[in-house]
């Protein structure tokens, strides 16, 4: 989708090969950040419930974004323009980020990667109804691609397909509905401020779960017949001094990858970046191996190639198709 800028034809065309690239740098950045937080929270799932997390993770980066907004839009910025739609936006992202949590007392952390990135699929679905971007077989194909390296990664019949599987596809979906959202509004708000709403909707949502729990359930429900719904109903518990630390680490972490994911989706199609979310894959793999002795095979690596065979060809053919 072309914007209207002042490039004569001669700069059009590095123009719009800077917006792909920036693009990518920041979208790709933001993945390797908000892997080092999917790191922390799968460590402390077992011991505290998700609305802790998110609170605390919030609380710590509600001062680090109003700072980075006063700086870069001022205050001011957090009410200019119409705001239903970042309500609406940061609930999805609510959604998304929830079950995806969820999920991490259960299933290996390369699994429920995997598995989150059928986003492009959900992407480049939605982005032609949606925005009325055009979007060509050869897209389609690399997308198809990229997910066949995902399929590859999950070894069909491991027992990695079962109910709570739901959980990270019900999260990409929402994601992704999130980031076209993005796209479409972009022009209405700044990425920070992007990030700002996030933040709030994730702190609104978590205290009203600690509400509940406390005012019906007496702060909790302690059960270990379920992983993920022990995550979810848990009682509230102080975490110690190291704990407490690693979480609130959570919250300049998420304000960063934030700020990077919606300004990647600012300056470019959203089925254009979308593919490259894939290489937090490789971060998966990554830390599964350092941290919790996931050993990668030859499985693994195959749908890796593929994913980033897919990635390539899109940041190279992709670039020469929008100049």
């Amino acid at each position: 989708m072309s914007q209207p800028c002042l490039a004569t034809n001669a700069e059009a065309p590095r123009f719009h090969r800077n917006n792909a690239f920036l693009a990518i740098l920041a979208l790709c950045g933001g993945i390797l950040v908000f892997s080092l937080q999917d790191v922390v929270i799968k460590l402390l799932s077992g011991a505290y419930p998700v609305h802790e997390v998110i609170v605390i993770r919030c609380l710590s980066a509600l001062p680090i974004l109003l700072f980075m907004i006063h700086r870069q839009a001022g205050l001011r910025a957090i009410i200019a323009g119409p705001l239903n739609w970042l309500f609406i936006r940061g609930l999805l992202l609510v959604v998304s980020y929830t079950t995806y949590y969820l999920a991490f007392p259960v299933m290996p952390l390369a699994d429920i990667v995997a598995l989150y990135f059928t986003v492009p699929i959900f992407v480049t679905a939605l982005a032609g109804p949606f925005l009325g971007e055009k979007i060509g077989w050869p897209r389609w194909l690399a997308t198809v691609v990229g997910f066949a390296g995902v399929i590859v990664m999950l070894r069909p019949g491991s027992g990695v397909l079962n109910l709570v599987a739901v959980l990270p596809l019900v999260a990409a979906c929402t994601y992704g509905s999130a980031q076209l959202m993005t796209r479409r509004y972009s022009t209405n708000a700044p990425a920070i401020v992007m990030s700002f709403y996030q933040n709030l909707m994730f702190l609104v949502a978590a205290g009203l779960m600690a509400l509940v729990m406390l005012t019906f359930f007496g702060g909790g429900i302690v059960s270990h017949s379920n992983g993920a719904l022990d995550f979810l109903l848990r009682p509230w518990t102080m975490p110690s001094f190291r704990d407490l630390l690693l979480l609130a680490a959570c919250g300049p972490i998420s304000a960063i990858a934030m700020t990077l994911l919606s300004q990647a989706y600012r300056l470019t199609e959203a089925n254009f970046v979308t593919p490259f979310e894939y290489s937090g894959l490789i971060w998966a793999a990554l830390w599964g191996y350092a941290i919790f002795g996931e050993t990668p095979d030859a499985t693994m690596w195959l749908g890796a190639a593929l994913i980033v065979g897919a990635g390539l060809y899109m940041l190279y053919g992709g670039a020469r198709r929008q100049a």
